[in-house]
């Protein structure tokens, strides 16, 4: 099969970025030419982007010269709802059935609101398939692919931009051993995609690029727009708590940015916890780094001081080549925001590890009525001379017509009776759907008690104990833990005293042990938001010695169930 050129889009919060790709089946994309667009949306403006879109699509078209082709895009991961579960094993059959009864749970929209997709994930682990659904609502894919129909193409591909980076990553460093983190930020989010042993897991978290600006504007009281130039020209990382340069600004500057990856940071390693502890994962061995904002000076050393793993910039273009009369120098300081170009080229080209598409309803029905004119057509001709020849023998004719129709009524009373007969299977497979959630929702009820008081016991200081728990329940319902701990004073000074070192190290305040134990229990899946210190005080113990004891109340998560977080 020879070559064939595609178009591939990326639609971010703050740029749209084209490429033309040449493409062979099996073989290495060659990328001709690219360009990048800023979108001029104010972050908190709630203007629809749309005209933004077009008009930003127009001009990159009009500059690079670019012709209609088979166009594959990428939406923000801000944009769609990731769930990743496990069925449990079914007939081929029954799959389909079964996914859509796990979308229909887990999608935050009615199920005929969104447009949706899934793919299967590894192989099958003790007869259970991990799965991925991807879904998106279908005014929000609709709004995007009627930008990129306005300047007269249309997309075959509506993918996410998590997936496509996933796909670079693939086809850019292979498969390697243990989990790899790719950490793409962007304008408005930050997307942490996990790749290991041939799966794949996302999440998209909101701390990116807009949150350092927001956070220089405050400090430097300056608008959005110099904030973001001052970011772009000035910013960098400081490497550690304290950071002298014998610039003020610069110092001041450089302890804002710190300030807000350290909170990604913090974002990040949730992230890891939960991607451990609910899918199974293993703890990042590298890390590497894409988006458009990852390119802020000493970035890279701060996480790899913090993660204390391998940090490297994603390099996508090890999965193409360069055509056309591009320079490799210019396009180097761009590739932090190609991976996701780059990545939907690889899926044309090769097969990737994500192959979701979330194309509109309304764009697939469009796209089969032009397939199906060729045959209507056709249809029409077969009329036209049907009716000649009963002019010619309409007896003849008649009788041929009658003997057909007893047939085709013959037919469709056998298809209908089949018909009946699948509908009563489906109806029966429902109602065991059913029964087996009800009996799984009953196990999980039953277990969640003790995961949350494993959670608890996990989350205690050295030299600390539960004096009591008891479960406050709202309207019959369990709701949130209060407990409360005692601990002896001289060992909860020592938890103290080694998270004033640490305080020092992260540029923060530092915390007493009740808030160690805050901190420890908020981070932990059975529990939802802070929990609050509702009493402290000291009291004397049986050796004379003091005892310091507290009360904190924790919300559940609701999600919590059966030791898993609703996602």
């Amino acid at each position: 099969m020879g070559a064939s050129r595609i178009l591939t889009l990326n639609i971010g919060a703050s740029h749209v970025t084209l490429a033309e790709f040449k493409v062979a089946r099996g073989a290495k994309p060659v990328l001709l030419q690219y360009g990048s667009m800023p979108l001029g949306v104010e972050p908190d403006s709630d203007a629809d982007p749309a005209a933004f879109v077009i008009d930003a699509l127009r001009s990159l078209t009009k500059s690079l010269s670019i012709r209609p082709s088979t166009l594959l895009m990428a939406v923000s991961g801000q944009t769609v709802f990731p769930r990743f579960i496990k069925l449990p094993p079914v007939q081929a059959s029954k799959l389909l059935q079964m996914v859509r009864y796990e979308a229909e749970q887990s999608v935050p929209f009615p199920i005929d609101e969104v447009v949706w997709d899934y793919q299967l994930i590894g192989d099958s682990d003790g007869g259970e398939q991990n799965a991925m659904i991807v879904a998106m609502k279908t005014e929000s894919a609709s709004s995007l692919t009627d930008c990129v129909q306005a300047i007269g193409m249309e997309p075959a591909v509506v993918d996410v931009a998590p997936l496509a980076i996933a796909n670079c990553v693939q086809a850019s460093y292979g498969q390697v051993e243990g989990c790899t983190l790719v950490i793409d930020i962007g304008a408005r989010s930050t997307n942490l995609v996990f790749l290991e042993d041939g799966r794949v897991f996302y999440r998209t978290i909101s701390i990116a690029g807009n949150a350092i600006t927001n956070e220089i504007a405050k400090a430097f009281e300056i608008d959005f727009r110099a904030a973001e130039n001052l970011k772009r020209e000035s910013a960098f990382v400081a490497l550690g708590g304290t950071y002298a340069s014998g610039d003020e600004n610069a110092d001041k500057l450089s302890k804002v940015v710190r300030n807000v990856v350290t909170r990604l940071h913090a974002e990040i390693n949730r992230s890891i916890n939960f991607y451990r502890s609910q899918q199974g994962g293993a703890v990042p061995v590298r890390v590497l780094l894409a988006g458009g904002s990852c390119v802020i000076p000493h970035l890279g050393t701060f996480f790899r001081e913090k993660m204390k793993v391998e940090v490297e910039f994603l390099n996508p273009f090890d999965a193409v080549t360069l055509g056309g009369r591009l320079d490799p120098d210019a396009v180097s300081s761009d590739f932090p925001s190609l991976c996701e170009v780059v990545g939907l080229a690889v899926r044309s080209a090769q097969d990737g590890v994500a192959r979701i598409n979330l194309m509109p309803p309304a764009l697939i029905q469009r796209k089969t009525l032009r397939r199906s004119i060729p045959f209507l057509a056709a249809g029409a001709i077969c009329i036209i001379a049907a009716s000649a020849l009963i002019g010619y023998s309409n007896d003849g004719l008649a009788a041929v017509f009658s003997a057909q129709k007893d047939k085709a009524q013959r037919a469709r009373n056998s298809h209908e009776k089949a018909r009946k007969e699948i509908r009563a299977e489906l109806a029966a497979a429902d109602d065991v759907l059913k029964d087996i959630e009800t009996y799984n929702g009953l196990v999980r009820t039953r277990t969640a008690f003790l995961h949350r008081m494993d959670a608890v016991r996990s989350a205690m200081l050295e030299g600390s104990w539960i004096n009591s728990i008891d479960t406050v329940k709202e309207d019959g319902v369990p709701v949130r833990f209060a407990i409360v701990c005692r601990g002896f004073a001289d060992m909860l000074r020592k938890a103290e005293d080694i998270d004033v070192e640490a305080a020092k190290k992260d540029d923060r305040a530092p915390r007493t042990a009740p808030e160690i134990f805050c901190d420890r229990l908020a981070a932990l899946p059975p529990f939802s938001g802070q929990p609050r210190i509702t009493l402290l005080k000291d009291v004397d113990g049986l050796d004379g010695g003091r005892i310091r004891e507290f009360r904190v109340e924790v919300d559940f998560n609701k999600d919590f169930t059966d030791g898993k977080e609703g996602e």
